[in-house]
Parts: structure tokens; C-alpha cells; sequence
């Protein structure tokens, strides 16, 4: 009979606890991308960011009316659903989801788009990637205050999802530039409402595939899944971790201990480990950015362009590549890294040969010597400043003193710091990088242009300035990128900066983590994200 009677009450809790069981699908399961995140952003602001450090987890929380594709063709629909344009490729016209809204709930509109351009192109608005909507019609006029109007600039609503872009010339790449991070729309009443603060989780407002749910300081900044976003349903990881980490070894020991998924570097060190032991966690991409010495030219000695000119002629940029960086970087002697000249040329375009500097050691001694410093006599004490690669520095630092007798010394500072200190002048040659936000030669050199916002070096040339000016202007390809070549080679011959080497990225990922996509402009999509298993 007890037998009986726990028999009964076993078949009653199996039927219990059958009745109970659900099947769970992938959907309902919380899947997390834990990513490593190197510099703090100073807000998320598409319309003032410009790191893409900030644009990193900004793609992840609003897009604008096309994004880069990890496809065949270079863009893809976001907010526009589609667009055509007029024969001459000056007048653009976009069609908006009419299933789109923002994270808050309202609808995704034209005006939106209309507002947000008239933000960034507002002086006070103190956009750093404004250069990047001059192309179209009265942008720059109205940026300068040259026109008053806004109705004036080529932007247009004639309706609550269309969207009509006026250019002043023809622009068959244009859909490069509407992809780039400052064409990203804010929600107005909500940067109207709070200000400077609309981009703390409990404020911020966007249209993208996720939500801002947390930002610790120094720490992390998580994202979940946005249940309003039009292609939610396709969304695979519903939670990305942006981790803060302060240098590569961090990330790698985190990476080894399973505390994150995606590393941003490899160190230099462990490259030739993983890629033994370990070849299916450890990755390379070359990239369209090059990093730089830039020299204060309104200090002296440095205002002296033979000294600039010395300092480059010195270093040995093939050694520094293959012997202190070893990340397959390739030196260079130029700014626009060559693969952006071969994605803008055409077929029948042969680009001119450009003028090489080669190290020169004896030329870097007389020009030194020219200048008042033989052997490095009398030659101040200068600093080097830099926000990552130490031992870059400390080779820089060995050259400079081995073989001109000039005496530098190192500090290496938080990136955002760094960036401020060069803008500020408060620096005497530092480590700097540049990475265009298009393919396109334009828009690396329009930089050192004299009112560019990102003109951190305070460079100023009024034959650099009308060469851009004109290359802005011109429909024809081949006239176009020879005027950009001259505006190039003028820049290095008055050497404000001594290129150094075009960069890579050798970074880890676990093996579960599965459609990651950025491309050689640092540029993110988190659309196709997914985990195996």
C-alpha cells in the first residue's frame, strides 16, 4: 500500500512537471556579445562624436537612410527603404520606412532627418564631421553664415517620408557620404528637452537595432535589443557589452578567460602565439588609416619646416614597422593611404607618381645643421605624446637621439586627452591617426584644410586651401583626384606631419561568435550579428 501510494505521487509530479515544460526557442534564449571598447566615449551624439570609438556603439543605437553593407554593393537600405536619382546624380531623392520609429515609440520622419542636418550645420553645434554634408547645396554657406535661410540648403520634407537631397555638383559616390556617421539623425525633442544629458540611458532616444540600457563610466555600456526597431525580428543577439579595457594585454588575459568576446587588438607579443596555436581566434585587416607624426608648426624649433623636414627624413619606417610594430602595417612616405586611390580612380584614371621620401639621413643632418642644430646642438628638449603604442615611441625617441642628437621625451595620455591637448596646441610633436569616414582622397585631406573642424594641427595654406576648394567643384574624375594628388603632395612638402604607416587591426573573436562585420574605415554593423550553439 506505502508502495502504491509513492508510485502515485511520482506519476503525479512527472504529469505535473511535464505539463509545465515549454519548449524554449532561440528567440526567448538571452544571447550577449561582449565586446572590448578602448576609449570612453564623451557622449553619443551622432552630430558632435568623432571617434569611431563613439560611432562604434552609435551604430548600434541609430542609423541613417543607408548604411555600410558587408555585401557586394557598398550600401544598403536603413532608414530609406529605397531613393533614385535625377540623371546628373545633383538631386537625391529618398523614401523612408513607413514602419520606422524611433525607440520611444514616435515615427521616423523626414523632418527629423531635415532637423538634425540643420543642427549639425549650426556653428554652436561645434560638429567635427560637418565637412562630411558640404557637398550639399549651401551646407558650407549656411555653416558660415554666408546665407541665413535654411531653406536655402539643399535639404527638403515635401512630405513626412521623403526625404530630397539637393548637391551642388554630381556626386556618383555620394551614397558613401549619407552612410557616414554625421548623416545619423537625433531626435530633436528629446536634444531639445535635456540638453547635453539626452544621451544618458534614461534619456536617450534612437532608431537603431538597440537600446541604450546602461553606461558606466570607465566600466562598460551595454545595449539590448530595440523591440521598435523595423527589423527586430532579425536582430540574433539580443544584449552587446561594450567593455572597457585600457590596453591590449587587458583585453587578451579577458579574452583567455572568456570576459569578452571581441577584442579590439592583439598584442604584439602574442600574435605569432595565436596564429600557431590558436589560428581560428586571431584576425587581420588592413585599414584605410594612416598614423602620423604631427608637429607643432607655431612652436619653435618646430615652426621651422627644415626641422620638420629633418625629423622625417631620419626615420626608418620600414624598420619601425617590421621590427618594433609586427602587425603586417605597411610604412608609407604619403596621408591617403593608396587603396583609397584606387577605390575612387576610374578604369582609364593612371595615377601620377607620387613624390617618395625615402629615409635620408645625410640630407636630415645637413637640414638640421641648416637650420642652426648641427649634430643636434642647442636642440631643445621636445615631448612626444602619444595615446597608445609606447614602444612606437620609445624607437622614435632612440632614432631621433642616435641619429640627429635630438632629445625627446614620452607621454602617452588617454586618447580623448591626447586629442584635446593637439587641438589646444599644447603638445610639440605627437603620435596622431587619421581615418576618413568615406573612400574617398577628399575626405582625409579636406582635414588640414584652414577652417576644417578637424584641423587639429592648425595647418593653414591658401594654395592647399584653393586646390580643395576647386576639387570640391569638379565633375570630372580624372581632373578631380590630379588636383587631389597636388593638394596632397603640397601637404607633405611643407610637412606639417611625417606620415609613418598605414594600420591594421589583428584582433581576437571567439569562434561562436559569428557574422561580425567592419570595414577598412572602422565602420560597424551589428545587423547580422550571431552566435553558433
Amino acid at each position: 500500500m506505502r508502495y502504491l501510494l509513492k508510485l502515485t505521487l511520482l506519476l503525479g509530479v512527472l504529469v505535473f512537471a511535464t505539463s509545465c515544460t515549454k519548449t524554449i526557442t532561440k528567440d526567448q534564449v538571452k544571447t550577449v556579445v561582449r565586446i572590448s571598447q578602448r576609449n570612453e566615449p564623451s557622449d553619443l551624439d551622432a552630430g558632435t562624436a568623432s571617434l569611431p570609438d563613439d560611432y562604434f556603439i552609435i551604430r548600434a543605437l541609430s542609423e541613417g537612410l543607408v548604411v555600410p553593407s558587408s555585401k557586394e554593393q557598398a550600401t544598403q537600405a536603413a532608414a530609406a527603404i529605397n531613393w533614385s536619382h535625377s540623371t546628373d546624380e545633383k538631386i537625391w531623392t529618398f523614401h523612408l520606412r513607413p514602419n520606422a520609429k524611433w525607440s520611444n515609440g514616435d515615427p521616423v520622419t523626414s523632418y527629423d532627418f531635415v532637423e538634425s542636418y540643420r543642427r549639425v550645420l549650426t556653428p554652436a553645434t561645434l560638429a567635427r564631421k560637418v565637412e562630411l554634408l558640404f557637398p550639399v547645396k549651401n551646407a558650407q554657406k549656411y555653416m558660415k553664415g554666408e546665407i541665413r535661410d535654411f531653406a536655402e540648403v539643399g535639404f527638403s520634407a515635401p512630405d513626412p517620408l521623403t526625404l530630397i537631397v539637393i548637391l551642388d555638383n554630381p556626386m556618383p559616390e555620394f551614397l558613401m557620404y549619407a552612410s557616414s556617421g554625421i548623416w545619423i539623425p537625433v531626435h530633436m525633442s528629446t536634444v531639445n528637452q535635456w540638453g547635453k544629458q539626452w544621451t544618458k540611458p534614461e534619456h536617450f532616444v534612437g532608431n537603431g537595432p538597440y537600446l541604450l540600457k546602461k553606461w558606466i563610466p570607465g566600466q562598460k555600456i551595454v545595449v539590448e535589443k530595440n523591440p521598435n526597431y523595423h527589423g527586430a525580428e532579425k536582430i540574433r543577439v539580443s544584449e552587446l557589452e561594450f567593455i572597457r579595457f585600457d590596453d591590449s594585454d587587458a583585453e587578451e588575459r579577458s579574452f583567455r578567460s572568456g570576459g569578452v568576446d571581441v577584442t579590439m587588438s592583439t598584442p604584439v607579443s602574442k600574435i605569432a602565439v595565436y596564429k600557431k596555436e590558436r589560428p581560428l581566434e586571431i584576425h587581420r585587416s588592413i585599414l584605410a588609416e594612416t598614423r602620423f607624426l604631427a608637429f607643432n608648426i607655431h612652436k619653435y624649433p618646430l615652426n621651422d619646416p627644415r626641422v620638420r623636414v629633418a625629423i622625417s627624413l631620419a626615420l626608418d619606417r620600414d624598420k619601425l614597422v617590421s621590427d618594433v610594430l609586427k602587425g603586417g602595417q605597411q610604412s608609407t612616405q604619403t596621408i591617403v593611404p593608396e587603396a583609397l586611390w584606387r577605390t575612387a580612380q576610374s578604369s582609364s584614371f593612371a595615377l601620377p607618381l607620387q613624390q617618395q621620401r625615402e629615409r635620408d639621413l645625410a640630407r636630415a643632418k645637413r637640414l638640421l645643421a641648416d637650420s642652426g642644430y648641427p649634430n643636434g646642438s642647442n636642440f631643445p628638449t621636445l615631448e612626444l605624446s602619444s595615446w597608445t603604442n609606447i614602444s612606437l615611441l620609445e624607437a622614435i625617441q632612440a632614432t631621433l637621439k642616435k641619429d640627429l642628437g635630438i632629445t625627446v621625451t614620452l607621454s602617452v595620455r588617454e586618447a580623448r586627452v591626447h586629442i584635446n591637448d593637439v587641438h589646444s596646441g599644447n603638445y610639440s610633436i605627437a603620435l596622431m591617426t587619421i581615418i576618413p569616414e568615406v573612400a574617398d582622397p577628399l575626405a582625409v585631406l579636406e582635414n588640414f584644410s584652414t577652417n576644417a573642424s578637424n584641423n587639429y594641427l592648425h595647418f593653414s595654406d591658401p594654395v592647399f586651401d584653393e586646390t580643395i576648394a576647386k576639387a570640391r567643384t569638379v565633375n570630372n574624375l580624372d581632373t578631380r583626384l590630379n588636383m587631389l594628388k597636388d593638394a596632397e603632395n603640397r601637404l607633405l612638402n611643407l610637412a606639417p606631419l611625417a606620415p609613418l604607416y598605414v594600420n591594421t587591426q589583428n584582433w581576437l573573436m571567439q569562434t561562436h561568435v559569428k557574422g561580425w562585420y567592419q570595414d577598412p574605415l572602422w565602420t560597424r554593423s551589428y545587423l547580422d550579428l550571431d552566435l553558433s550553439n
